[in-house]
Protein backbone atom coordinates (compact mmCIF):
# COMPACT_ATOMS: atom_id res chain seq x y z
CA UNK A 1 0.00 0.00 0.00
CA UNK A 2 1.60 3.34 -0.93
CA UNK A 3 2.35 6.12 1.86
CA UNK A 4 0.85 9.32 2.14
CA UNK A 5 2.21 11.63 -0.79
CA UNK A 6 4.72 15.12 -0.43
CA UNK A 7 1.46 16.75 -0.10
CA UNK A 8 -0.61 14.75 2.30
CA UNK A 9 2.23 15.17 4.29
CA UNK A 10 2.14 18.68 3.92
CA UNK A 11 -1.19 19.55 4.73
CA UNK A 12 -0.90 16.86 7.81
CA UNK A 13 1.98 18.94 9.53
CA UNK A 14 0.08 22.47 8.99
CA UNK A 15 -2.95 21.21 11.17
CA UNK A 16 -0.48 20.04 13.65
CA UNK A 17 1.08 23.56 13.65
CA UNK A 18 -1.97 25.38 13.71
CA UNK A 19 -3.22 28.63 11.75
CA UNK A 20 -0.42 30.50 10.99
CA UNK A 21 0.79 33.29 13.41
CA UNK A 22 0.63 36.91 12.43
CA UNK A 23 3.35 38.76 11.71
CA UNK A 24 5.72 40.28 13.77
CA UNK A 25 4.66 44.14 13.17
CA UNK A 26 1.00 43.06 13.52
CA UNK A 27 2.25 41.42 17.34
CA UNK A 28 4.11 44.60 18.29
CA UNK A 29 0.92 46.81 17.10
CA UNK A 30 -1.00 44.64 19.75
CA UNK A 31 1.24 44.86 22.43
CA UNK A 32 1.42 49.13 22.43
CA UNK A 33 -2.28 49.38 22.23
CA UNK A 34 -2.55 47.26 25.23
CA UNK A 35 0.08 48.72 26.59
CA UNK A 36 -1.53 52.42 26.17
CA UNK A 37 -4.91 51.12 26.93
CA UNK A 38 -3.07 49.84 30.88
CA UNK A 39 -1.50 53.27 31.33
CA UNK A 40 -4.78 55.05 30.64
CA UNK A 41 -6.43 52.77 32.77
CA UNK A 42 -3.44 53.54 35.99
CA UNK A 43 -4.06 57.45 35.09
CA UNK A 44 -7.74 57.33 35.05
CA UNK A 45 -7.66 55.46 38.72
CA UNK A 46 -5.60 58.17 40.08
CA UNK A 47 -7.39 60.97 38.69
CA UNK A 48 -10.56 59.25 40.25
CA UNK A 49 -8.83 59.21 43.59
CA UNK A 50 -6.92 62.41 43.61
CA UNK A 51 -10.55 64.11 42.50
CA UNK A 52 -12.36 62.36 45.69
CA UNK A 53 -9.88 62.75 47.91
CA UNK A 54 -7.39 65.28 47.20
CA UNK A 55 -8.55 67.74 45.54
CA UNK A 56 -11.13 70.82 46.62
CA UNK A 57 -14.00 69.84 44.61
CA UNK A 58 -15.39 67.32 46.44
CA UNK A 59 -15.11 68.39 49.95
CA UNK A 60 -17.46 68.92 52.57
CA UNK A 61 -18.95 72.19 52.29
CA UNK A 62 -22.55 72.74 53.56
CA UNK A 63 -24.73 70.81 56.16
CA UNK A 64 -27.99 70.70 56.05
CA UNK A 65 -30.55 69.51 58.26
CA UNK A 66 -34.59 68.93 58.14
CA UNK A 67 -37.05 67.48 59.76
CA UNK A 68 -36.37 68.88 63.19
CA UNK A 69 -39.31 70.41 65.48
CA UNK A 70 -37.72 70.90 69.13
CA UNK A 71 -34.33 70.29 68.54
CA UNK A 72 -32.68 73.20 66.02
CA UNK A 73 -30.51 72.85 63.16
CA UNK A 74 -27.91 74.54 64.82
CA UNK A 75 -27.93 71.17 67.53
CA UNK A 76 -28.31 68.45 65.04
CA UNK A 77 -25.26 69.90 63.37
CA UNK A 78 -22.98 70.07 66.58
CA UNK A 79 -23.86 66.87 67.64
CA UNK A 80 -23.20 65.32 64.18
CA UNK A 81 -19.34 66.93 64.16
CA UNK A 82 -18.69 67.04 60.67
CA UNK A 83 -15.88 68.91 59.61
CA UNK A 84 -15.73 71.86 56.64
CA UNK A 85 -12.86 70.83 54.40
CA UNK A 86 -13.82 66.73 54.99
CA UNK A 87 -13.39 64.74 51.86
CA UNK A 88 -17.05 64.07 51.14
CA UNK A 89 -16.52 61.06 50.17
CA UNK A 90 -14.23 59.83 53.49
CA UNK A 91 -17.62 60.51 55.46
CA UNK A 92 -18.97 57.81 57.62
CA UNK A 93 -22.63 58.03 57.18
CA UNK A 94 -23.28 55.70 59.88
CA UNK A 95 -20.80 56.81 62.32
CA UNK A 96 -22.55 60.13 61.82
CA UNK A 97 -26.15 58.29 62.42
CA UNK A 98 -24.92 56.34 65.68
CA UNK A 99 -23.14 60.06 67.05
CA UNK A 100 -26.53 61.57 66.38
CA UNK A 101 -28.66 59.08 68.21
CA UNK A 102 -26.23 58.67 71.13
CA UNK A 103 -25.79 62.76 71.13
CA UNK A 104 -29.59 63.75 70.95
CA UNK A 105 -31.80 61.20 72.34
CA UNK A 106 -35.29 63.16 71.08
CA UNK A 107 -34.23 61.65 67.87
CA UNK A 108 -36.30 58.71 66.98
CA UNK A 109 -34.16 58.31 63.28
CA UNK A 110 -32.07 60.30 60.76
CA UNK A 111 -30.72 59.47 57.67
CA UNK A 112 -27.65 60.82 56.50
CA UNK A 113 -26.81 61.23 52.94
CA UNK A 114 -24.52 62.66 50.84
CA UNK A 115 -25.48 65.50 48.59
CA UNK A 116 -22.63 65.68 45.90
CA UNK A 117 -20.45 67.87 45.18
CA UNK A 118 -20.39 69.33 48.69
CA UNK A 119 -23.36 68.90 50.70
CA UNK A 120 -24.34 66.30 53.80
CA UNK A 121 -28.00 65.98 54.60
CA UNK A 122 -29.29 64.83 57.56
CA UNK A 123 -32.86 64.09 57.85
CA UNK A 124 -34.50 64.16 60.97
CA UNK A 125 -37.38 62.19 62.96
CA UNK A 126 -37.93 63.29 66.57
CA UNK A 127 -39.88 61.51 69.19
CA UNK A 128 -43.21 62.65 69.89
CA UNK A 129 -44.39 62.38 73.31
CA UNK A 130 -47.71 60.26 74.33
CA UNK A 131 -47.09 60.44 77.69
CA UNK A 132 -45.34 62.70 80.51
CA UNK A 133 -43.73 61.66 84.08
CA UNK A 134 -43.65 64.16 86.84
CA UNK A 135 -39.97 64.04 88.30
CA UNK A 136 -39.83 64.33 92.04
CA UNK A 137 -38.94 67.26 93.86
CA UNK A 138 -40.59 70.95 93.45
CA UNK A 139 -39.22 72.33 90.09
CA UNK A 140 -38.57 68.36 89.41
CA UNK A 141 -39.89 68.63 85.68
CA UNK A 142 -41.56 66.56 83.15
CA UNK A 143 -39.97 63.27 81.54
CA UNK A 144 -41.70 62.51 77.78
CA UNK A 145 -42.04 58.71 76.96
CA UNK A 146 -42.90 58.38 73.12
CA UNK A 147 -44.77 55.91 71.70
CA UNK A 148 -42.31 52.87 72.50
CA UNK A 149 -42.44 53.58 75.96
CA UNK A 150 -38.81 55.52 76.00
CA UNK A 151 -38.54 58.29 78.01
CA UNK A 152 -35.97 60.58 75.87
CA UNK A 153 -35.94 63.89 77.63
CA UNK A 154 -36.57 66.09 80.35
CA UNK A 155 -38.51 69.63 79.97
CA UNK A 156 -39.88 72.02 82.22
CA UNK A 157 -43.48 72.03 81.12
CA UNK A 158 -45.15 69.31 80.36
CA UNK A 159 -46.66 69.79 76.35
CA UNK A 160 -49.77 71.04 75.81
CA UNK A 161 -52.17 68.36 75.05
CA UNK A 162 -50.15 65.24 76.27
CA UNK A 163 -51.55 63.19 79.46
CA UNK A 164 -49.67 63.10 82.57
CA UNK A 165 -48.66 59.31 83.39
CA UNK A 166 -49.10 58.24 87.59
CA UNK A 167 -47.75 55.17 88.89
CA UNK A 168 -49.33 54.30 91.43
CA UNK A 169 -48.82 50.27 92.27
CA UNK A 170 -51.67 49.08 95.02
CA UNK A 171 -48.75 46.75 96.69
CA UNK A 172 -45.17 46.19 96.33
CA UNK A 173 -45.63 42.94 94.87
CA UNK A 174 -47.17 44.31 91.60
CA UNK A 175 -43.92 45.85 90.80
CA UNK A 176 -41.92 42.42 91.56
CA UNK A 177 -44.42 40.73 88.57
CA UNK A 178 -43.95 43.92 86.87
CA UNK A 179 -41.69 46.07 86.85
CA UNK A 180 -41.92 50.02 86.19
CA UNK A 181 -40.73 49.86 82.78
CA UNK A 182 -43.67 47.30 81.95
CA UNK A 183 -46.27 49.60 83.41
CA UNK A 184 -44.97 52.02 81.42
CA UNK A 185 -45.26 50.82 77.69
CA UNK A 186 -48.75 49.16 78.79
CA UNK A 187 -49.72 53.06 79.90
CA UNK A 188 -48.44 53.61 76.57
CA UNK A 189 -50.26 51.14 74.79
CA UNK A 190 -54.01 52.11 76.60
CA UNK A 191 -52.96 55.73 75.28
CA UNK A 192 -52.42 54.95 71.68
CA UNK A 193 -55.88 53.17 71.89
CA UNK A 194 -58.05 56.18 73.05
CA UNK A 195 -60.39 57.46 71.07
CA UNK A 196 -59.32 60.63 69.28
CA UNK A 197 -62.41 62.35 70.99
CA UNK A 198 -61.59 61.20 74.39
CA UNK A 199 -57.42 61.72 73.68
CA UNK A 200 -58.33 65.70 73.53
CA UNK A 201 -59.89 66.11 77.02
CA UNK A 202 -57.59 62.72 78.90
CA UNK A 203 -55.09 64.94 81.80
CA UNK A 204 -53.99 61.81 83.34
CA UNK A 205 -53.52 58.13 82.85
CA UNK A 206 -53.32 56.02 85.82
CA UNK A 207 -51.61 53.18 86.59
CA UNK A 208 -52.22 50.86 89.65
CA UNK A 209 -51.64 47.67 88.22
CA UNK A 210 -51.20 45.64 85.04
CA UNK A 211 -54.88 45.37 84.70
CA UNK A 212 -55.67 48.15 86.46
CA UNK A 213 -55.12 51.48 84.26
CA UNK A 214 -57.41 54.53 84.63
CA UNK A 215 -58.32 57.61 83.02
CA UNK A 216 -59.02 61.05 84.15
CA UNK A 217 -60.53 63.70 81.85
CA UNK A 218 -60.50 67.42 82.09
CA UNK A 219 -64.32 67.52 83.39
CA UNK A 220 -64.03 65.40 85.94
CA UNK A 221 -65.18 62.28 84.23
CA UNK A 222 -63.27 59.17 84.56
CA UNK A 223 -62.63 55.83 82.74
CA UNK A 224 -61.75 52.84 83.96
CA UNK A 225 -59.86 51.05 80.80
CA UNK A 226 -58.54 48.15 82.56
CA UNK A 227 -55.43 46.03 81.16
CA UNK A 228 -53.76 47.65 77.63
CA UNK A 229 -55.18 44.07 76.03
CA UNK A 230 -58.01 44.70 73.53
CA UNK A 231 -57.30 48.51 73.04
CA UNK A 232 -59.42 48.54 69.93
CA UNK A 233 -62.95 47.27 71.00
CA UNK A 234 -62.32 48.98 74.27
CA UNK A 235 -61.91 52.28 72.14
CA UNK A 236 -65.24 51.23 70.03
CA UNK A 237 -67.27 50.44 73.28
CA UNK A 238 -66.18 54.01 75.20
CA UNK A 239 -67.38 55.73 71.91
CA UNK A 240 -70.38 54.44 71.97
CA UNK A 241 -71.17 54.82 75.68
CA UNK A 242 -70.17 58.31 75.69
CA UNK A 243 -72.98 58.71 72.77
CA UNK A 244 -75.57 56.67 75.13
CA UNK A 245 -74.95 58.42 78.14
CA UNK A 246 -73.98 61.94 77.89
CA UNK A 247 -74.42 62.85 81.58
CA UNK A 248 -72.80 59.79 83.14
CA UNK A 249 -69.66 60.96 85.09
CA UNK A 250 -67.64 57.62 85.78
CA UNK A 251 -67.37 54.75 82.90
CA UNK A 252 -65.83 51.43 82.65
CA UNK A 253 -64.73 49.43 79.45
CA UNK A 254 -62.17 47.47 81.74
CA UNK A 255 -64.15 44.35 79.72
CA UNK A 256 -65.83 45.96 76.88
CA UNK A 257 -68.72 43.50 76.72
CA UNK A 258 -69.85 44.17 79.29
CA UNK A 259 -69.46 48.12 79.63
CA UNK A 260 -71.20 50.44 82.60
CA UNK A 261 -71.60 53.84 83.02
CA UNK A 262 -72.82 55.75 86.32
CA UNK A 263 -73.41 59.40 87.37
CA UNK A 264 -74.95 62.32 86.24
Amino acid sequence: MAGPTTAERGERQKLKSGPPRPPRTVRLRRLRVLIVLLVAAVLAGAGVVWLLYGSHWLRVERLSVSGTGVLTARQVREAARVPDGTPLISVDTDAVEARLLRKLPRIDSVVVVRSWPHGIGLKVTERTPVLVVKQPGKGGGYVEVDAKGVRFATVSRAPKNVPLLELTPSRSAVLRRFPVDRLVREAVRVAGDIPPSVARDTRTVKVRSYDSISLQLADGRDVEWGSGEKGRAKARTLTALMKAAPKARHFDVSVPTAPSSAGS
